[in-house]
């Protein structure tokens, strides 16, 4: 039997990645490798683009011939030139822009001191002592999904999935993919406050936040719609 097709999993930061990695792991049909090494938000905007397009060229006919899964922080284009016409099913997860933010601020000040000298942006971060509104509203976070989809058709992969609704979501990804894969759930905290309104930010800023990450707002709506879509055509009823 020959093996399916490799799966190619981008995980946005801070959208229940690092769970839905225990899944695919769990699964032993997908042969999990892990490609966090490119830290791309670290990086100015060109550099991030040509490492991404290089890394891509250098992985030519690389890639292992045995399926599997790949799962990590990249650039979607970096496989597409690594994969040419090789099939692959592509996978990623969405989440609130404003709340996705909230929590990457908090992630970066949480556990750390600014050492290490692979996370540039971040070390500034801390050292400058951004504000929430600062981080939020500078350039250098500007549109994170779209730079990470960057030349890249979100409509091109086979799964978007939504992290607020973690637990039905994978049950929709295990009926695209068929009964070989076992959705493993872990707890997923979409909502920090307790109150089910995740990360409290006041509506002005809200407003002001939407506007300068239009492009990612774009972008979710548009996953919020391919769900809807796909659910339709499983025969599945979704939650709002």
């Amino acid at each position: 039997m020959s093996p399916g097709p490799l799966i190619v999993s981008l995980h946005l930061p801070k959208t229940a990645g690092t769970s839905f990695a225990e899944a695919l792991r769990a699964n032993a049909r997908c042969g999990y490798r892990d490609d966090y090494a490119d830290l791309p938000m670290q990086h100015a905007v060109r550099r991030r683009r040509l490492d991404a397009i290089r890394r891509g060229l250098a992985l030519r006919g690389k890639l292992p011939a045995d399926g599997g899964c790949i799962h990590g922080h990249f650039l979607a284009i970096k496989y597409r030139i690594a994969l040419g016409r090789r099939p692959a099913r592509f996978i990623t997860w969405m989440r609130d822009p404003v709340q996705r933010l909230a929590s990457h601020y908090a992630y970066w000040h949480r556990d750390y001191d600014g050492s290490d000298p692979g996370q540039p942006l971040r070390n500034r971060m801390l050292r400058e002592g951004w504000t929430f509104e600062r981080f939020a509203l500078g350039p250098e976070m500007r549109n994170v999904y779209a730079e990470y989809l960057w030349g890249v058709d979100l409509a091109r992969f086979d799964f978007v999935g939504i992290t607020e609704h973690y637990p039905e979501e994978l049950g929709r990804l295990a009926a695209l993919l068929g009964p070989s894969f076992r959705p493993v759930h872990a707890a997923v905290l979409v909502n920090p406050d307790g109150d089910g309104g995740g990360y409290a930010v006041d509506p002005e800023l809200r407003a002001r936040i939407e506007s300068h990450h239009a492009a990612d707002v774009a972008l979710y709506r548009q996953a919020l719609a391919l769900r809807e879509e796909s659910s339709a055509d499983l025969g599945m009823t979704m939650p709002a």
